[in-house]
């Protein structure tokens, strides 16, 4: 396990009540899930920072058949570290769909926490010592951008303009008390995952993120945020296009109208006050 630092950061509890949480035992297993699709020449600077700032942890690529021969490198990576691990997809599903693979190779194999984070080097390994020490009092920890402390570095303005008002957004429509819902950069509790029905996630691309976020929250689990930098890749292409964008869109406000219809309806069905009387 990694060792917390002696002076844990400021955390921003961003949950309902932690009363309605799955009891948390001790985290002695941790796995880092890493998708990739072309990342060869990002992959290892990522592996080497989980490997320095979280060396207990063991780490988990995944693969979608990448062009440009990541598979092969991480495969490289793997033979050359017990602790590193490779599953190989057959093609690009989307961020999701890793994710979910990653996380029933991580459950099936009885990890207590496992963690998202991207291969580009935006999520800084450096980070981890506390995004794992505020989960030892947590069920879900998001690394955030836009929390006291937190950043992001040489994005453009049009960048962050979308990126904070996609945030104010979500947390507007769906009503959940987290600053940065759409955030990759994460650490799960087992039991939380087996507690939002993993089954039933059909999203895919960045709304997955504000997907898990909602589905913890309306299970009442303790979602805490940590400050994080967050750096703008460096070599490679950001996966983030019109039609990610557009997925998000729809389905961020599809479960905005079902969160408020509901609310409604839990309102017209009270009875009236004067009905007790």
């Amino acid at each position: 396990m990694v060792r917390p630092p002696h002076h844990p950061p400021s955390l921003r509890n961003s949950s309902v009540p932690e009363h309605t949480s799955p009891a948390r035992g001790p985290i002695t297993r941790v796995l880092v899930c890493i998708p990739t699709y072309n990342e060869r020449e990002n992959l290892p600077r990522a592996v080497a920072g989980v490997r320095e700032h979280a060396p207990d942890a063991d780490v988990l690529i995944l693969d979608d058949n990448s062009p440009d021969g990541t598979g092969a490198v991480a495969d490289e990576l793997a033979a050359a570290d017990a602790r590193v691990h490779v599953l190989h997809r057959a093609g690009k599903e989307g961020l999701g769909r890793a994710y979910l693979a990653g996380f029933a190779w991580g459950l099936e194999r009885g990890y207590d926490a496992l963690v998202e984070m991207d291969a580009d080097g935006s999520h800084q390994a450096k980070h981890l010592p506390a995004l794992l020490s505020a989960a030892e009092h947590a069920d879900a920890v998001i690394g955030s951008r836009y929390v006291r402390g937190g950043k992001v570095v040489n994005w453009p303005l049009s960048r962050k303009v979308l990126s904070v008002g996609g945030n104010v957004y979500t947390r507007v429509l769906l009503g959940m008390p987290v600053s940065d819902a759409t955030a990759g950069y994460r650490v799960y509790r087992a039991s939380a995952l087996h507690a939002i029905d993993l089954d039933s996630v059909a999203s895919e691309g960045y709304c997955f993120q504000v997907d898990l976020t909602r589905r913890a929250v309306r299970a009442g689990l303790a979602v805490r945020e940590v400050p994080i930098t967050f750096l703008e890749r460096e070599i490679g292409d950001s996966k983030m296009n019109q039609d990610v964008a557009s997925e998000s869109l729809k389905r961020i406000t599809r479960w905005g109208l079902e969160h408020r219809a509901g609310q409604v309806r839990a309102l017209t069905q009270r009875e009236p006050r004067w009905h007790d009387l």
